[in-house]
């Protein structure tokens, strides 16, 4: 057994609007990988970079519907690589709105795994949030939201100021 999480929140956008967000680098960077940025499209198959640093696999790609990455999860010293799973789904709602759902599941259920996996969850609520607010009122909440990024640090699980 392994541990995983799921996020979901609703984006008064259509799931094209939405789903670009996510895949366009330019769009992703302006409201989530606002450190160095994305350094290309997800498309399936593809290896692209998020905040100039973090390489990300990209699995699967289905328009307006369904993306899957992989990555390295956050191990503590010693520990072997591993990587975990991110199912992202972009369902159209009756009001032409976007249902987005992001699950990222493959942690080793140890306290390592456990820290990695809560900051991780934070991570994607923070970013389901910033993405509402960057497509719904062209505000980006990210720009200061962690002091160790201003100062051109990425947060981790044991360092978000």
């Amino acid at each position: 057994m392994s541990l995983g999480f799921t996020v979901s929140g609703r984006i008064a956008k259509p799931p094209r609007d939405v789903f670009d967000a996510v895949v366009n680098p330019t769009t992703l960077s302006r409201y989530f990988t606002t450190l160095g940025g994305a350094s290309a499209p997800l498309t399936a198959g593809a290896v692209v970079t998020w905040w100039g640093l973090v390489p990300v696999e990209v699995d699967e790609v289905v328009p307006e519907q369904r993306i899957v990455l992989r990555w390295d999860a956050e191990t503590a010293d010693g520990q072997p690589a591993y990587k975990t799973k991110i199912v992202m789904g972009f369902e159209a709602l009756e009001d032409g709105s976007t249902f987005v759902t992001i699950a990222e599941s493959g942690w080793i259920e140890d306290a390592a795994g456990q820290k990695a996996a809560f900051a991780n969850c934070e991570g994607w609520s923070a970013m389901l949030s910033a993405m509402k607010a960057w497509l719904e009122h062209g505000i980006n909440l990210r720009e200061g939201f962690y002091p160790s990024e201003m100062r051109g640090v990425l947060p981790t699980s044991t360092a978000r100021k």
